[in-house]
């Protein structure tokens, strides 16, 4: 596939990420799919939840499972599209597709097809788009226009025609109509992130819709009609209120209409001397061919100490109200947990603990639950990403699927904490971590956290920064240099000392240390029988020798050339006795104060 990418633009012009929000009645597994392959999975306390974090490259139908502990299973779908491809004037935008269709166990089957779609910017306010599916006897083609209408929001419309020749030697011709709308009232503080509406001929059929026909044998039913999509959000600051709603009507040629929808407000507010209470109410409909499920929630959350809070939460449906308390607390910036106890309408004792803990490898979730004698239940997971490249391998936690990561190395050095634009993470073993979620075409930056660096740690370059591209591993090294720390006095072989502002490296010409008057220098990252370099004038002059035994006290080190090694017995310069009996004197003082 070849195609521009919104990510390469800057925040405010990018396309919008769709929200899926539900309820789940007990500790719950929340999976979302398109076209049976899995593109989010995570799992989620009782009560309310809501998945903003949705690639905003998404588009079609969402089909979302929330699989409850007790083994029943919601379902439901969500509309991703948005209002579609208004573009800069002057801009073109365009995506291009080859491949062959696969199946939900992964399968490749079915015609080659060749897909495209483009939107240019006509005017100020104006864009049009079109594109096309090909794949033998499937064809379809789309045209539309998109237009800003400035303080009144932005509209767009489009036509999609299909023609389809089936196995039976039937033609199905129609055509799928769509209007789209999104606005946000500034004064009102309030936005209609999507709305829209699509009418579907009888015979208008899906590229889907064609393969199980052709290939699965399948009768052509649950063609769509019509579709109605909403989604709201109302923010009263003065009254410190929040309102969300969610809509979503189909309905059939061929059997019933199912809804989804989905209605929330949370209210905060203060008693003497407790701050930010919060009061949540949520009411849901989940309507299909099969039944229906309309439940409400009530929840009232109440701080306790610096980061816990006391809860009470009340779940209303056909037959299963229940009412619980709950204690929830965060253990550290990594760690969170949550314990609920409560009853059920048949009178049923419940209890449920939650604990999620994302490390710098993996990320571990840990549920609990049972209803009275109805069932118990336990559960684990644990989520995680391994990246390797030429240049070293960590684990790392998994972030987006193929998401942007950037391998930083700390020359060997394990234990660094390093953070970049979300938790903190450390090298392992070998000197290496993974900063995963970095954003695509903007520079990131990734730091050493110098407050939590080891003693015998230092860093000489503790920032690193880079540009990539989306699903690029880059690598970064920082200059760390590991071992012990000590004043030193270099001397030469001729007595005298290296110059004011002569440099010191190690063998990775890390810098470790600058010489200061009389030859002194502070140096860090020194090792056992380590070799490290003196340098002035621009080239290395000598190279100084640590011992097999790093003395606790300063040091006075020899710096020689190879070519000119130290003779057995030299005669020092006045300048060198006078640092020797420095470094003496310093020694002795330095005994008597420990002995104190």
């Amino acid at each position: 596939a070849l195609d521009t990418d919104d990510m390469m633009l800057p925040p405010n012009l990018r396309g919008y990420a769709p929200e899926v929000s539900g309820v789940a009645k007990t500790n719950a597994r929340v999976t979302v799919k398109q076209q049976g392959r899995v593109i989010y999975e995570t799992t989620v306390a009782a009560g309310p939840f809501q998945i903003r974090d949705l690639s905003n490259a998404l588009s079609g139908k969402l089909d979302v499972e929330v699989a409850e502990q007790d083994g029943s299973v919601q379902t439901f779908q969500v509309d991703a599209a948005s209002v579609p491809y208004l573009t800069r004037p002057g801009l073109v935008r365009y995506k291009v597709a080859l491949g062959k269709p696969s199946e939900y166990d992964h399968r490749v089957k079915g015609p080659e097809f060749i897909s495209s779609e483009f939107s240019w910017g006509i005017s100020n306010g104006w864009s049009v788009y079109g594109g096309g599916l090909f794949a033998g006897k499937y064809n379809a083609v789309s045209a539309g226009i998109g237009r800003d209408l400035l303080m009144l929001g932005a509209l767009s419309a489009d036509i999609t025609q299909s023609r389809a020749s089936l196995p039976d030697g039937e033609t199905k011709k129609g055509g799928s109509y769509r209007l789209s709308y999104s606005k946000r009232f500034d004064a009102t503080n309030s936005q209609v992130t999507f709305a829209g509406y699509r009418f579907s001929e009888r015979d208008f059929m899906t590229m889907s819709q064609y393969l199980n026909a052709r290939y699965h044998n399948s009768a052509v039913t649950g063609n769509g009609k019509e579709m109605y999509t909403m989604t709201f959000s109302q923010s009263l600051s003065s009254l410190n209120t929040n309102v969300y709603l969610n809509f979503n009507h189909q309905t059939y040629w061929d059997r019933p209409a199912s809804d989804n929808w989905n209605v929330s407000t949370s209210h905060y507010f203060d008693i003497g001397q407790v701050k930010n209470i919060s009061l949540n109410l949520s009411a849901y409909r989940n309507r299909h061919e099969n039944g229906r499920d309309d439940g409400m929630y009530v929840g009232l959350s109440v701080p306790w100490g610096e980061s816990g809070s006391f809860g009470y939460s009340g779940q209303f449906s056909k037959g299963q109200n229940s009412h619980s308390a709950d204690y929830s607390d965060r253990i550290n910036e990594r760690t969170n947990y949550r314990l609920s106890t409560g009853v059920t309408g048949d009178h049923r004792v419940t209890g449920n603990g939650y604990m999620n803990y994302r490390g710098d490898k993996a990320e571990v979730t840990a549920t609990a639950g049972f209803s009275g004698e109805r069932y118990s239940a336990a559960g684990l997971s644990v989520r995680g990403g391994f990246t390797a490249t030429a240049e070293g391998a960590a684990l790392h936690h998994s972030g987006v699927m193929g998401g942007t990561r950037m391998l930083v190395d700390t020359g060997g050095v394990a234990d660094v904490p390093v953070r970049g634009g979300g938790a903190e993470t450390t090298t392992n073993y070998f000197g290496k971590a993974v900063v995963s979620d970095v954003s695509n075409y903007y520079r990131s930056s990734v730091n050493v956290d110098l407050n939590r660096l080891g003693e015998n740690a230092e860093a000489t370059r503790s920032v690193v920064q880079g540009t990539m591209t989306e699903g690029a591993v880059g690598y970064r090294r920082f200059g760390i240099v590991s071992g012990q720390k000590a004043m030193a006095v270099l001397s030469l072989a001729d007595g005298d000392v290296p110059p004011f502002g002569a440099v010191v490296q190690n063998h990775d010409h890390i810098q470790t240390g600058m010489v200061s008057e009389d030859g002194m220098v502070w140096l860090s990252g020194i090792n056992p029988e380590e070799t490290m370099q003196v340098s002035w004038g621009g080239d290395v002059q000598c190279e100084i020798r640590f011992p097999a035994t790093i003395p606790d006290g300063n040091l006075l080190l020899p710096c020689v050339s190879a070519s000119n090694p130290v003779p057995e017995k030299s005669e020092k310069s006045v300048k060198t006795e006078k640092i020797s009996r420095w470094l003496t004197d310093a020694d002795a003082e330095n005994t008597r104060e420990s002995k104190q």
